[in-house]
């Protein structure tokens, strides 16, 4: 079966940073786009990054524009998450994701279009 796992992720002052990284395993990881989600308690599930299966498209969150950049590494089946000048808003549990459909371009922040989920790392940002 397809397995995401993430890692990276704790507690972090106000204006600091994180990586987060996702490795992925039973599926061609190359053939598809990945996307980052974040939850925090109460809160609806939001979509905060894509990238596209070959890396060359992104896309981000109006929120995150700027401070995040998503990144993946086709050869070693990982995906990244870098979170600079993070704010307390940025607290949640991020979670990786896979798209369903192969070679798959397009809208990035829907989670019907993803069918693998990570068990997700919680990042809690302190003001």
């Amino acid at each position: 079966q397809v397995q995401l796992v993430e890692s990276g992720g704790g507690p972090v002052q106000a204006g600091g940073s994180l990586r987060l990284s996702c490795a992925a395993s039973g599926r061609d990881f190359s053939r598809y786009g990945m996307g980052w989600f974040r939850q925090a308690p109460g809160k609806e599930r939001e979509c905060v990054a894509g990238i596209s299966w070959s890396g060359g498209s992104t896309s981000y969150a109006e929120n995150v524009k700027g401070r995040f950049t998503i990144s993946r590494d086709n050869a070693k089946n990982t995906v990244y998450l870098q979170m600079n000048s993070l704010k307390p808003e940025d607290t949640a549990v991020y979670y990786c994701a896979q798209k369903r459909r192969p070679f798959n371009s397009g809208i990035y922040n829907s989670q019907s279009e993803y069918d693998t989920w990570g068990q997700g790392t919680q990042v809690t940002v302190s003001s």
